[in-house]
């Protein structure tokens, strides 16, 4: 059983910063992959970033590319994401998610393993 807990959401200035954390509470094993996903009101959840728990391998969605980026701690059994000039369309709940198999880009939502509470990102104008 793994338990995420995510956090790091807030209120930023369109162009600024936020950095969101999934710290996982269980054993993690090498098979994991961990990312971020996100919900606006009214609107299907869709993928933001993922990375496996071992090696290098990142995906994002276009949507993010060049201005997010997903890393990890394994000792901390961690998982960032780094949100940089923000945009007024970024604003979501944003949920950390993880598969013990396979990709999180391409999954069946019903297939995710784990999902974190969910932390809100609000961007203004």
């Amino acid at each position: 059983q793994v338990e995420l807990i995510d956090a790091g959401g807030g209120l930023v200035q369109a162009g600024g910063s936020l950095r969101l954390s999934c710290v996982a509470s269980g054993r993690m094993l090498s098979t994991y992959t961990m990312g971020w996903f996100r919900q606006a009101p009214g609107k299907e959840r869709e993928f933001v970033a993922n990375i496996m728990w071992t090696g290098s391998n990142t995906y994002y969605a276009d949507s993010v590319k060049g201005r997010f980026t997903i890393s990890r701690d394994n000792a901390k059994t961690t998982v960032y994401l780094q949100m940089n000039s923000l945009k007024f369309e970024d604003t979501a709940v944003y949920y950390c998610a993880a598969v013990r198999y396979g990709s999180l880009f391409n999954v069946n939502q019903a297939q995710v393993d784990y999902w974190g509470q969910g932390t809100q990102v609000t961007v203004s104008s």
